[in-house]
């Protein structure tokens, strides 16, 4: 078997393995280099050919995993993309913004996606099966576990996808795996921890209650898919138990389509989110919740004062939220709420960095507003969570590949996972490794 590393590696975008076992290529994620890491990648090319491809296996819906399907049925891939069942349902909606591609295009791409339960042995043929296991890092997440029969050997090859940080809404936490002789591993924050998880988001409401109460925006730059989901689901219990008084709108149509599919798959719900939906309670939905429309609805948000605006994209690089942001950002009693980490060179990076004049739209502005971090509310777990759940294993793997990272982060959590008996390689993008069964 050999593993080609097209994608995530040193850098946390882009996400691509190429399997070739038994005369199958097989991809792990076919995703879009974002932001600077576009400089390591180009979205407009394969470092494989295409209509040599067999088959797709789907981690999840983010576009630094999906975004570039469509381009690859485009160059002549031809055959399915095996994911969750939610993965399916959000992927219809996700990929569906290629403006590139004509409607009957994107809906003949789109009908050759298989969804799958968790825990289902999904057969390829006689010498390949697959197994998804709960990623916890979004809705229909998943970690993908190979069983490889090759000359007359086994493999166990898990994929880690973006394992989730412990304790999220809505989503469960990471399923544990206790056997794997080769890891593909995942490491966006392999060099820090989340402080404070438990209690960022009562954080978040105290942060709401001081800048609303003083007619301040709160402004929360959130992805569309799983952050915004996640933030609505905390506000609820707070606005429904009637400890914060508060009005709440969602400046993202593409959000409103998503929180739909959400509301739609319950069954992928951690306990406490499907207790309230027994109770006839929607978690996602509250007195006071709006969610916008149209362009004009967006642009009436800038006359209002005292309420929470959620709006794309989570990493500040473009969407509505940049608007929000130039609206607000001279304003001293208003708040700028990060909860998604931010790219190299983007507007947030630029404030957290403690820039104390940035340029949005072409227009230089001071930063007067608040500034608050609460990135632990990140989807992707820390070091020590991700580390834990390597320890599962009741085996060390043989080898542990890690990618999704920026080179420094993943230089340091390799000494890390070094220094406790594991054997770690960081590829480089291209870069093909042999696994001798």
């Amino acid at each position: 078997m050999e593993i080609k590393f097209c994608g995530a590696n040193k850098c946390v975008t882009g996400s691509c393995h190429l399997l070739k076992i038994n005369n199958k290529q097989i991809l792990l994620d076919c995703g879009k280099f974002q932001g600077e890491d576009e400089k390591i990648g180009n979205n407009e090319d394969f470092i494989f050919n295409p209509k040599e491809i067999s088959l797709v296996i789907l981690s999840h819906t983010h576009i630094d995993h999906s975004g570039r399907i469509m381009l690859l049925y485009q160059r002549g891939f031809t055959g399915k993309v095996i994911c969750t069942k939610a993965t399916v349902d959000l992927c219809k909606i996700i990929l569906e913004q290629n403006e590139e591609l004509s409607k009957k295009e994107i809906e003949s791409y789109l009908d050759k996606f298989e969804g799958y339960d968790y825990n289902q042995v999904i057969k390829i043929d006689d010498k390949i099966q697959l197994v998804f296991k709960d990623a916890g890092h979004m809705l229909g997440s998943a970690i993908c576990e190979l069983n490889i029969k090759e000359n007359n050997k086994n493999i166990k090859l898990i994929y880690s996808g973006d394992l989730g940080n412990l304790d999220l809404p809505l989503v469960k936490d990471p399923e544990k795996i206790y056997r794997g002789d080769y890891l593909i591993l995942e490491s966006t924050y392999g060099d820090r921890v989340h402080k404070i998880k438990r209690n960022e988001f009562a954080k978040l409401i105290d942060i709401i209650k001081d800048i609303t109460e003083k007619q301040g925006n709160v402004l929360i730059p959130a992805f569309s898919l799983g952050r915004t989901q996640e933030i609505l689901y905390t506000l609820n219990k707070f606005i429904e138990k009637e400890k914060l008084k508060v009005k709440v709108y969602v400046d993202s149509p593409l959000a409103s389509k998503i929180t739909d599919v959400f509301e739609n798959n319950f069954e992928y719900f951690d306990k406490q989110a499907k207790k309230y939906i027994e109770q006839n309670d929607n978690p996602l939905d509250f007195k006071n919740l709006y969610f916008t429309s149209c362009i004009d609805e967006s642009k009436e948000l800038k006359n209002l004062k005292g309420v929470v605006i959620i709006a794309a994209s989570g990493d500040c690089n473009k969407g509505r939220i940049i608007h929000h942001i130039k609206n607000n950002i001279e304003d001293e009693n208003s708040a700028l709420v990060f909860v998604c980490s931010q790219g190299n060179k983007t507007l947030g990076r630029e404030i957290l960095e403690g820039k104390k004049e940035v340029t949005i739209l072409g227009e230089t502005l001071e930063v007067k507003s608040k500034i608050y971090n609460l990135q632990s509310l990140s989807g992707h777990g820390d070091c020590e969570t991700i580390k834990g759940w390597i320890d599962n294993f009741l085996e060390k793997p043989k080898k542990i590949y890690l990618v999704h990272g920026e080179e420094i982060v993943l230089s340091k959590f390799k000494e890390n996972l070094e220094k406790a008996g594991y054997f770690v390689k960081i590829p480089n993008y291209g870069e093909s490794e042999i696994i001798d069964s």
